[in-house]
């Protein structure tokens, strides 16, 4: 099928770039998993001048760090149906960016939990996960919208097996967020906590 806008025809792709991120014909993630690391590195480069001089404390370097550096990885990651693959891929970069700023390398055998305490970072992957569980409440205190409703409905009615494992949902993601962190779900309608 060709879509045309007036005499130019729009190429067929298997990804493209949609509000900085991503998106693949095959609704994995892997490509936004590195494009977000990417530009994590980027906003790194960016404030290495501050991040790596060593006149400045290491907890307002850890500071700096999680105001100015980390928003550029958990950008759009709210609707990521993670897996642990994607999951290592960010906690070794975060790692990587951690050591560096604290003039140490993995040579120098300090644990990764000493680094983050003293840099006063908590570990990404649990970012994410706060970042998933509060837009998963924000999806489920809207209002009831019969579209959505039905695309819902088509999505699931018209899924094919196919041979293997389904790739995992961003349900099945929050999922288990919640049963890890032991949280009921139906505490996103309870705005008091």
């Amino acid at each position: 099928m060709e879509v045309k806008v007036g005499d130019h025809i729009i190429p067929q792709v298997t990804r493209f770039k949609y509000l900085g991120s991503i998106v693949q014909n095959d609704g994995e993630i892997e490509a936004d998993v590195s494009h977000r690391i990417q530009a994590w590195w980027l906003k790194w480069r960016r404030a290495s001048g501050v991040l790596c001089d060593k006149k400045v404390p290491l907890k307002l370097k850890g500071k700096f760090y999680r105001t100015a550096v980390r928003p550029a990885i958990l950008y759009g990651t709210e609707c990521w149906a993670v897996k642990s693959q994607h999951e290592n891929q960010v906690s070794v970069a975060e790692m990587r960016m951690l050591r560096w700023m604290s003039g140490k390398t993995e040579h120098d055998r300090i644990r990764n939990d000493t680094i983050r305490e003293r840099v006063g970072v908590a570990p990404i992957v649990e970012k994410l996960v706060e970042n998933r569980l509060r837009w998963f409440g924000h999806v489920e205190r809207r209002p009831v919208d019969v579209v959505v409703r039905r695309v819902d409905q088509m999505e699931e009615s018209q899924v094919r097996r196919g041979i293997g494992r389904p790739r995992k949902t961003i349900r099945e993601t929050i999922k288990k967020d919640l049963e890890v962190n032991e949280l009921d779900p139906n505490l996103v309608y309870d705005r008091t906590l």
